[in-house]
């Protein structure tokens, strides 16, 4: 098989890792110590996980989180979620065919008795709001607990290779994700009454005030004086024919096997959705060496930070708004993806849809925040409060300022006495939560001489590293204000190009007439490898929206560790154009034209449960006569009792309903029951996932016990 594996990357290490030879389908194949079985197939060119028993339907990875079943596999005899399980030497996978069946267990085996651990604080999340909050109740001496379902903590910080906004004084800006996480991590382990455990998922709040938690595969039961849910959110899907191919899936999956697991896992890929959370996973995909063909956006404007999306369009990204995806186009596989422009209606207008030609289409359409352990909590009487995304959707330097406003109220009501909360942590959060602010037209200063730093970042957004790094203080925001943009007052600037170097939008470049005033030197921040860059190239240039300017000379690349790993590539050009330059051409422009293939579009046709394959035609058709209770609708159909336990099909349902014209008041939510997320049957009895009992516990033989899958 072909290994699809990055080498090389401009900004996350590539470490030495044992080879890990496994079985699919009988073909050998090797994997990485440590790495899950999904990540292991996609290296090894695999993209097709097994097919639906209903349809027969081909399956593949969706939210590589854990939240759905969708890449589900055998492995060695049991059906597992193969974007969890980590591969191991000798495994055997095969596709999952059909339903899967129990395994074959012989005998008894012994009933255990469930530990309960006791803490005043659980904390369900390792992400950027548990972790700081988690840093706060310990330095109150709160004895806490913090449980997350991956293998190091740090959520989404793990996959996030691009630096941070806001300040550097309230969350980190202008350091990168995966550094953040690492320090929190750091942190948290100082304090001695913090415990932390890893691969343990929080399966739900009972009515007796207690949590019960998979622990590498054993259960236990956590007994909390309070409940702190901090487990971020999962992703929107969206209902469009083909959307449950094989190579439709969201962008935190995609950030999972580039970022985390460095997996190439497409060659060309196609985004729907312009928030951050798609903008950024194209330059992401960009830096891992994959094409990007382009973005489609149902506003007029990309809903993400401006100069996230300049940075996508001046590296030759098209990015096309007011469009909608139509369909994913392929038999087995992603073949394709067709778009078309649609009107104030929003309805898609006959005649401007485009087909490109693609291998996977990421999905970035919005985020839903994970709140069941919330409504549980406080349905049953268990004092909880939520923070980062699972209480509002906003960015990760709001999560970690949440995260600490959430720990220090705790620790108050569990009666320690830290103070109250400061008014400027309030403040400070609101302003880190807040929307992109007024686009303000590129107004750059005429220079003609010395030396100046130009900012092309021309929105109003919560961010100034610049002004914090710049050594004669000469950069400043208007009136203070850290949604403001920023300027150079000084008289010369003696270019030491630090704030081209933080720039978390890569949005100042540095222009120096000191030594040609006809053909000054730019200087601009480039986050890719020094070997795809040198000295001597001629790189095409282009201005903040991504028109282009020209082609010119690289007359030096600079590579230093101030930098962090953000080269900086200087370039000869001539002074007419020198301040408008923003960014260098990473992709040829042959890379994003449309094929002559047009594909139809299907309404009725397309999935709107992907575990249940229930169709939008078959829940229009119940809608109009007259089923407004979504539990009937389970009830008839199926959607929403899949394996994921309806976190996908909801919010898609509810679309349904308003577009027959049925309002929200009229409809009867779905009942959410323990427990959350699926588990064996045999951890509610004590035997763990590979046999052994949980420390402690004591045994009660049985008569007859064996694990399956609920």
């Amino acid at each position: 098989m072909v290994e699809y594996r990055i080498h090389q990357h401009p900004v996350l290490p590539v470490p030495a890792r044992d080879a890990v030879e496994f079985f699919w389908n009988g073909n050998p194949c090797t994997g990485l110590a440590g790495e899950t079985i999904a990540s292991a197939l996609f290296a090894n060119g695999v993209r097709v996980f097994g097919h639906h028993h209903k349809d027969g339907a081909a399956q593949g990875i969706f939210c590589a989180n854990g939240q759905c079943a969708q890449c589900s596999v055998v492995a060695d005899g049991l059906a597992v979620k193969s974007c969890m399980v980590p591969v191991r030497p000798g495994m055997r996978v095969a596709p999952l065919e059909g339903k899967p069946a129990l395994p074959d267990v012989q005998g008894a085996g012994d009933l255990r008795d469930i530990p309960t651990v006791d803490c005043e604080c659980l904390i369900i999340g390792g992400g950027p709001a548990g972790l700081t909050a988690a840093i706060e109740l310990g330095r109150a001496g709160v004895r806490t607990l913090v449980v997350d379902d991956k293998h190091r903590l740090g959520g989404k910080l793990v996959l996030q290779t691009h630096k941070f906004f806001g300040s550097i004084d309230a969350c980190y800006a202008g350091t990168r994700g995966i550094d953040i996480a690492t320090r929190l991590e750091r942190d948290v382990h100082l304090f001695e009454n913090v415990r932390v455990w890893l691969n343990s998922t929080a399966l739900a709040v009972f009515s007796d005030r207690r949590v019960g938690i998979l622990r590498d595969g054993r259960y236990y039961i956590v007994r909390p004086e309070m409940l702190l849910v901090a487990a971020g959110a999962r992703e929107k899907s969206l209902v469009f024919k083909g959307n449950t191919l094989p190579g439709v899936y969201g962008a935190g999956a995609f950030q999972t096997l580039v970022n985390r697991d460095l997996v190439r896992p497409t060659s060309r890929l196609f985004i729907i959705g312009g928030g951050n959370v798609g903008l950024i996973a194209g330059y992401h995909a960009l830096q891992a060496g994959i094409q990007v063909v382009g973005l489609c956006e149902a506003l007029p404007e990309c809903g993400g930070y401006k100069v996230h999306r300049d940075k996508l369009a001046r590296m030759g990204v098209p990015i096309y708004t007011s469009h909608t995806v139509l369909s994913a186009n392929g038999t087995e596989e992603v073949s394709s993806v067709t778009i078309a422009k649609i009107d104030k209606a929003w309805k898609p207008v006959r005649g401007t849809e485009q087909t490109f030609q693609c291998d996977t289409v990421l999905v970035a359409v919005g985020l839903d925040p994970v709140d069941e352990f919330v409504a549980k909590a406080r349905e049953f009487g268990l004092p909880v409060v939520a923070a980062g995304d699972s209480e509002e959707i906003a960015e990760a330097s709001a999560a970690m300022f949440t995260g600490r406003i959430r720990g220090l109220e705790m620790a108050r009501a569990l009666g320690r006495d830290v103070g109250e909360v400061p008014p400027e942590w309030h403040r400070t959060a609101e302003v880190l939560k807040s929307r992109p602010g007024a686009t303000i037209a590129e107004d750059l200063p005429p220079v003609t001489s010395g030396a100046i730093p130009l900012f092309h970042c021309s929105q109003e957004i919560p961010c100034n590293p610049c002004t914090s790094v710049c050594p004669h203080q000469a950069i400043r925001i208007e009136d203070g204000d850290i949604m403001g943009l920023p300027e150079f007052i000084g008289d010369q600037c003696d270019a030491c190009e630090k704030c081209v170097a933080i720039c978390p939008g890569l949005a100042v470049t540095l222009v120096d007439f000191r030594k040609d005033a006809e053909y000054p030197t730019v200087t601009v921040p480039h986050e890719f490898t020094a070997q795809s860059i040198k000295a001597g190239d001629i790189v095409t240039v282009l201005d903040t929206e991504g028109a282009m300017l020209g082609n010119v000379e690289v007359t030096r690349v600079r590579e230093a560790k101030a930098n962090d790993r953000c080269l900086m590539v200087k370039v000869r050009a001539p002074r007419e154009i020198a301040s408008r330059i923003a960014g260098i051409r990473v992709q040829e422009p042959w890379v994003t034209e449309p094929s002559e293939l047009l594909v139809p579009h299907l309404d009725d046709e397309m999935i709107v449960c992907r575990c249940e394959r229930v169709t939008a035609g078959e829940i229009r058709g119940l809608i109009r006569a007259g089923v407004r209770d979504l539990n009937e609708l389970k009830a008839i159909t199926r959607a929403g009792m899949g394996a994921c336990g309806g976190k996908t099909c909801p919010s898609l349902i509810r679309r349904l309903f308003r577009e027959e014209g049925v309002p929200d008041s009229q409809i009867i939510d779905f009942t959410r029951r323990p427990v959350f997320m699926e588990v064996p049957l045999g951890a509610f009895a004590g035997v763990s996932a590979d046999g052994a009992p949980p420390e402690d516990a004591p045994v009660r033989h049985a008569t007859g016990a064996h694990e399956g899958g609920l």
